[in-house]
């Protein structure tokens, strides 16, 4: 290390030492291991003045859970066929062309339900279509999430439905229908009924 850098250095550890005066409006406060250390300004001000309190339109933003029995679906509606249009958009590239390639996910089972488990396809696998939408809704497409129109969501989710032979080719999908779909893997799940302690959720 040359001089002048080396005497630079120097003057900058010296200046972070115990030693070192204090900064104003500071307090000196004392470690875990009993050294010295420069305490937090005092006089910090309870609040900081930035912010604005979450009014009930910007909590309904993000207050968009969907229950298993379809409490809180939006209004909206889309066809298997439109349904086809936004997965090519917006789906494909993740899913594959059918929805067995990949890279991610499977979304179509293949073959006879009764081969289970089969990853995580979603035919097979999720026990609820409503379970599908508040997914998808939420976090799809990966790159852009939250960007599909409520009618848009019902339309991929109508096609992926469709893909795995759980919807016709000319059904419409809304909140109504789309909580009526029984999934074929729904009643290989049970509740987590434990109790006698904490509750494991």
């Amino acid at each position: 290390m040359n001089r002048p850098v080396a005497g630079m250095l120097a003057a900058v550890l010296a200046a972070c030492t115990p030693e070192a005066p204090a900064t104003p409006g500071a307090s000196d406060a004392t470690g875990p291991d009993g050294e010295a250390v420069a305490a937090l300004p005092t006089g910090a001000p309870e609040q900081f003045g930035f912010g604005t309190h979450a009014s009930e339109d910007r909590i309904a933003l993000w207050d968009i859970d969907v229950k298993p029995d379809g409490e809180g679906l939006p209004p909206g509606s889309g066809s298997v066929e439109e349904g086809r249009r936004v997965y090519q958009l917006s789906c494909m590239q993740c899913h594959g062309p059918t929805g067995t390639e990949g890279p991610n996910d499977r979304l179509v089972a293949a073959g006879e339900w009764e081969q289970w488990p089969q990853g995580r396809a979603f035919g097979a696998f999720w026990p609820y279509a409503t379970t599908f939408f508040d997914y998808t809704r939420r976090a799809m497409p990966q790159l852009t999430p939250g960007t599909m129109s409520n009618d848009d969501v019902y339309a991929v989710v109508a096609y992926v439905l469709h893909l795995n032979g759980l919807l016709a080719p000319d059904a419409v999908l809304d909140a109504e229908s789309l909580a009526a779909i029984e999934m074929p893997a729904r009643d290989r799940f049970v509740p987590d009924d434990r109790a006698g302690g904490p509750e494991i959720r």
